[in-house]
């Protein structure tokens, strides 16, 4: 068996946030500068933006020699009933395209309480009690049913902007949920918005890191966002920086998954909305050079 994860890549590093955009580069480009770029495994990104159909998508990764490691959905448990059908209408799709071309994850994102179009406040930024128990049951029920329907794992993703981001957020929802259905897509960029420490994650709850996400923040810059109160939308393109730029260190966490299951992916997913589309192949190829060059805990396949 192999003792490094797979790296591989998504659209957001091409700066895809949505299924179509008239600044975001063509999806063939998009999956022809990945291979030039050097890697082998690549997400789903906005559902809509890559082919849908099955047979297609799969044809047009098989010819770069790609693979699909997840599809994301995004979730808003904590508003109530309700909102079980728009997760499920949207897991239906994703995951259903995601498992038909091999896909075993879904990477699920919350809800959040900032507008990521105008910055302005739409609810409250932290959770009350009843939220939390809505918030916990709802991805329980998602992930069984993933699993049971499409034999696809959830893998949650904090995130800037959203209720749960800090690290006793991330914990708290480890401890109102069953691991067996919800583990955690460990966004390292994200996690460290808020002063998280990705080592002592890992080391303390091991059994529930499940994914990675490869992405860096700019120290410093992060305190100016925070203190001024700067929507996420409006700052990431200069939060989220190219590596070795920022932190953490991709070694020493690539190292510590590695250690805990090598079949785990670790997906570089650096925040570039709205970026020129002649800027993210370069920036991709030296990531990728980088986390090869930073630690031998590191695969293509």
């Amino acid at each position: 068996m192999s003792t490094g994860l797979r790296i591989g890549t998504a659209p957001d590093s091409w700066g895809v946030w949505y299924p179509e955009h008239p600044r975001q580069i063509p999806w063939d480009r998009f999956l022809d500068e990945v291979q030039k770029a050097g890697y082998n495994w690549i997400e789903l990104g906005p559902y809509g933006y890559l082919p849908t159909d099955p047979n297609q998508l799969q044809d047009e990764l098989a010819k770069r020699d790609l693979k699909l490691s997840a599809g994301t959905v995004f979730t808003g448990f904590h508003k109530g009933e309700e909102q079980w059908q728009r997760a499920w209408d949207q897991a239906v799709q994703v995951a259903g395209l995601a498992a038909a071309v091999g896909a075993e994850h879904m990477v699920v994102i919350p809800d959040l309480w900032r507008s990521d179009l105008t910055g302005e406040a739409l609810e409250a930024r932290t959770l009350d009690a009843e939220q939390w128990d809505k918030l916990a049951k709802g991805h329980d029920r998602l992930g069984k049913a993933l699993l049971e329907e499409y034999g696809v794992k959830q893998q949650f993703h904090s995130h800037a902007d959203s209720h749960v981001g800090t690290r006793g957020e991330v914990v708290r929802l480890l401890e109102l949920t069953d691991p067996q259905y919800l583990n955690l897509c460990l966004d390292t960029g994200h996690y460290a918005y808020y002063g998280g420490d990705n080592l002592r994650l890992i080391q303390e709850h091991p059994e529930r890191i499940g994914y990675l996400h490869l992405k860096q923040i700019d120290p410093e810059y992060r305190f100016e966002v925070l203190k001024n109160d700067i929507a996420f939308a409006d700052s990431a393109i200069d939060v989220m920086v190219e590596p070795p730029a920022g932190i953490p260190e991709f070694g020493p966490i690539i190292e510590a998954v590695a250690a805990i299951d090598p079949e785990i992916f670790a997906i570089v997913e650096q925040d570039m909305p709205g970026v020129d589309i002649d800027l993210p192949l370069g920036i991709a190829t030296r990531t990728r050079q980088h986390i090869f060059g930073c630690t031998s805990f590191a695969r293509t396949r």
